[in-house]
Parts: C-alpha cells; structure tokens; sequence
C-alpha cells in the first residue's frame, strides 16, 4: 500500500485521563479515508495531533515514508471543527488574509474558490453566508497551499440535504487532483457514500479499520464495534 500518512499506536492523554489509546491507522494516498465515532470518541484530538496543534503523549506519526515534523505542515490543509471567517470580509478578502500570511500568490485565491464554488459571491460578505458555504470557504482555506493531505473535521455537521450533497461531490473529486482526505464524521450514510477506507473510533480506542463495502450494513459493523468496546471486550 502505497501510504501517506502512518499512526503506530498513538496515545493522548489529559492528566490522568486517557483521551486516545494505541491507535494505528494506514491512510493510503489518494482515496478518501473516513474516521467514525460519536461525539468524544476521540476522532477531532487524533486529527490535532496529525496538524500539530496537539503533542502525542506517546506514538508515532508518519508522514509520506517520513516521521513527522512540523515541515510536513506545507503539504497538509486542514479544517477543525468550526470554520473560522472574518463575517465582515468578502471570501476573496477572507482567503488573501490567509495567503499572506500563508506566503501564497494572491492567483490561488481564484482557483480555491471556483474548486469550491464560491466564485459568485462577489462582495456579499463572510458573515451572511449560510453555514454550507462557510464550510465551503473553511475548505477553501485548507486548499490555498496546494496539499497532499486534506483533514476535515465533520464537515457536513448543520448542513441541509443539499449542502451535504454539494460537500459529497466536492471531496469525491479530491483525489483525482492528487489529494488525500482524512476526514472524520458521526454521520454514517454519508461516510459511506464518501469514503474508500473507515477506522471506527470507540473511546479513544481504534475498533474496526478496513475499506468500505457497499453491500455491507456499515451501522450494523458500527454498533458492533461500538458495542463490543462498551461491554468491556477486547477490541
């Protein structure tokens, strides 16, 4: 398997309190890989060790054959939890504040925003955009530096129907454009439709990890899991 990105038994812990232990994941480059588990299962902290905003208390990572280093930022985009936009810029304004403080040529905004499609939004500004395309432009942002590995952090949680089906379409074409998605969700239809690979996290312990099959019953392989975790049993 040709991977890009490696855990080996990754390990967080807050205090006393163990929030992710001994998870190993093979994500393989140019597919998209969906992390499931509920609210807390620890899937948003794995994901922050991954960008460096949290340090692993034990474990590794690697990233395209190597270990991590913060130099592996440059090739990986991500989106946690909330998109963050200045409500009083326009998507343009709000994507040159980040090229320039990025170092990012000013003409990857355009391409960003038509990859998104957010092209027509002219100067109707951040803040008066509905929540999809808040999630469009967080994902916008994540895009400017042209990475390799594109982590998104349930980004369809508030989306209406159509906004989940624009947001399907737009990861779906990732990896024909050279770039992998590490996204996590709670919402198991749509990962099911979006995903190549899903690992199931049940309290901070990796339960099930293999490719989707689309004639598979991914809630029942889900309670499964969750349940086996729940109830003690070796996982």
């Amino acid at each position: 398997m040709d991977a890009i990105l490696r855990t080996t038994n990754l390990c967080k812990n807050f205090k006393k309190h163990c929030v992710v232990s001994n998870v190993s994941l093979c994500v393989e480059r140019n597919t998209v890989f969906g992390l499931l588990g509920a609210n807390g299962a620890g899937k948003s902290t794995i994901l922050k060790m991954i960008t460096g905003i949290l340090k692993p208390s034990s474990g590794t990572i690697e990233f395209n054959g190597r270990p991590w280093t913060r130099d592996a930022l440059g090739d990986i985009g991500a989106f946690i939890e909330t998109p963050s936009v200045y409500g009083n810029l326009t998507a343009y304004e709000n994507l040159k504040v980040k090229a320039l403080l990025s170092g990012v040529k000013e003409e990857r905004i355009g391409e960003v925003l038509d990859t998104v499609g957010l092209t027509d939004t002219g100067k109707k500004r951040a803040g008066q955009f509905s929540l999809g395309m808040k999630q469009r432009l967080g994902i916008a942002a994540a895009l400017l530096g042209n990475p390799k590995l594109l982590i998104l952090d349930e980004p369809a949680n508030g989306l209406d129907p159509a906004g989940i089906l624009k947001l399907r379409n737009l990861i779906h074409g990732f990896p024909a454009k050279g770039i992998t998605v590490l996204l996590s969700s709670h919402i198991l239809s749509e990962v099911q439709q979006t995903a190549d690979q899903i690992a199931i996290i049940s309290e901070g312990v990796l339960g099930y990890s293999g490719k989707v099959n689309p004639d598979e019953d991914l809630e029942t392989l889900y309670m499964q899991t969750v349940k086996k975790r729940q109830g003690g049993g070796k996982i």
